[in-house]
């Protein structure tokens, strides 16, 4: 039986600045589940994953992970959700790709042995180990996801967030962060991922939230949503505007 990671109660946080953010957001998430969160540009999905692991806190309401409240609890929080921002750059710190990745568990005060360990193990399953040497700098925008996945993967999270992980990349580095993404779920890994183009992800996805303006109008099977996407701003798959079952991207 599935357990909540999760729980999201009534959340609103909102910027002084535009008087605009989210508003009484409450849903829970499941141990496993591969969950959407659609939404068009300026909807809130990076404010709300802000508010996951602690980055940001809600003006009212509770984030509670693993039954604790994260926001007495932020180091925790962040070792259980890791967070792959949509600028994968902000998220490189090492010199070399095996020091970059290994920067998480070495901040944690393990071993060189099982730092190293978990690093090669990391790097290994994300097809990045041939690169180990490499300046990160130097690598594709589909190979810096791919890092900043591997260095998350060390620090051994329950739950793996990813704020618009396809932008910007060309056929070749979504097909391969696609497929990165699809065996952190198949090896146990609960995934949440925003975007606008739901196409690239759709069929694989278990759970659909759209946010619109802030708020929380839609949580469902994807397909019983699809239909209903373009008034929010996200495009509906063309598959399914013709009348056909949702087909894998790659």
């Amino acid at each position: 039986m599935r357990q909540n990671i999760i729980e999201i109660k009534d959340i609103s946080h909102i910027y002084s600045t535009t008087g605009r953010g989210l508003k009484n957001i409450s849903f829970s998430v499941e141990s496993g589940e591969f969950i959407i969160v659609a939404g068009k540009n300026g909807s809130g999905k990076s404010t709300l994953f802000r508010h996951l692991n602690g980055l940001l806190s809600p003006t009212s309401g509770k984030i509670l992970i693993h039954g604790k409240d994260v926001s007495s609890n932020i180091r925790y929080a962040r070792q259980v959700v890791g967070m792959i921002f949509q600028d994968a750059d902000c998220q490189i710190v090492g010199q070399t790709v095996f020091e970059d990745a290994a920067f998480g568990p070495e901040n944690l005060g393990l071993s060189f042995e099982e730092v190293n360990k978990r690093t090669t193990k990391a790097l290994a399953e994300l097809g990045l180990i041939h690169l180990k040497d490499q300046n990160p700098a130097t690598l594709s925008g589909g190979e810096k996801r791919r890092l900043a996945i591997a260095g998350v993967l060390t620090m051994r999270p329950d739950v793996v967030v990813l704020d618009e992980p396809f932008a910007n990349l060309d056929y070749a580095g979504t097909s391969e962060l696609l497929s990165a993404i699809l065996w952190l779920n198949k090896a146990g890994h609960t995934i949440i991922l925003s975007t606008h183009d739901i196409e690239k992800c759709i069929f694989w996805a278990s759970r659909m939230l759209i946010i619109h303006e802030g708020r929380l109008v839609a949580d469902d099977k994807p397909q019983y949503l699809l239909k209903d996407v373009e008034k929010f701003g996200i495009r509906e798959p063309c598959a399914s505007k013709l009348g056909m079952n949702i087909m894998a991207w790659r």
